[in-house]
């Protein structure tokens, strides 16, 4: 659930221009629930019907933004996350087989969760959090989430500008699609590596032992 109300949106933008486009991208890539999405086509609608923002500016400032904020929660997840997750995981089902299994898949797997992420929301405020707990590389990071925050908020800001309108009918829709897509990937992967853990623990031990 979003902290603001999406009438709210417009009225952010009018107030505080390129400023709250940033802070808000940020805030939700760190983990704070915001709408994305909603914003990134508000603010193209606005500069669409007041031409007092620029769209190549817009979409720059929300990149920076995303990507920054990520960045930040990937710092957080480096620094306290797999602690936590080792202290507490055992409470919501994660024994210490199942946090070392999920160490060598964000590994092997990462990148393709860290630029998929951005594009759906239950993931986009996770993805950063996660690949710091798991100990991904930064500069792997840094780049399949550079690649993701631009990609996607080109999407967004240059689509919604072209369409206008149409765009707003659009996004409700847009994002329960992504939002149903990224459900079912992410059962389908619980219920794999479910089935799978023993082997997939052996295939992560022997894979570590041979990198030593």
């Amino acid at each position: 659930m979003s902290l603001l109300p999406l009438h709210a949106l417009e009225s952010l933008i009018h107030h505080y221009g390129y400023a709250a486009i940033f802070l808000c991208l940020m805030l939700e890539s760190i983990g704070v629930p915001l709408p994305g999405e909603s914003l990134m086509i508000a603010a193209a609608l606005y500069a669409a019907k007041t031409h007092s923002l620029n769209i190549f500016i817009i979409v720059a400032v929300a990149a920076a933004g995303a990507i920054g904020g990520d960045q930040i929660g990937y710092l957080i997840g480096r620094s306290i996350g797999f602690r936590v997750l080792k202290r507490w995981g055992r409470k919501v089902g994660l024994s210490a087989d199942r946090l070392e299994l999920g160490r060598f898949l964000f590994r092997k797997y990462g990148p393709g969760v860290v630029f998929l992420g951005r594009f759906v929301a239950i993931l986009r405020t996770a993805a950063a959090l996660l690949a710091g707990a798991n100990a991904m590389k930064w500069r792997t990071f840094l780049l399949w989430n550079a690649l993701g925050g631009a990609c996607w908020t080109a999407l967004y800001g240059f689509g919604a500008y072209s369409l206008g309108e149409t765009a707003q009918r659009l996004s409700g829709s847009a994002g329960i699609a992504f939002g149903a897509i990224g459900a079912i990937a992410i059962l389908a992967a619980a219920l794999f590596v479910n089935r799978n853990q023993t082997r997939l623990l052996e295939d992560a031990r022997r894979e570590m032992q041979q990198t030593h």
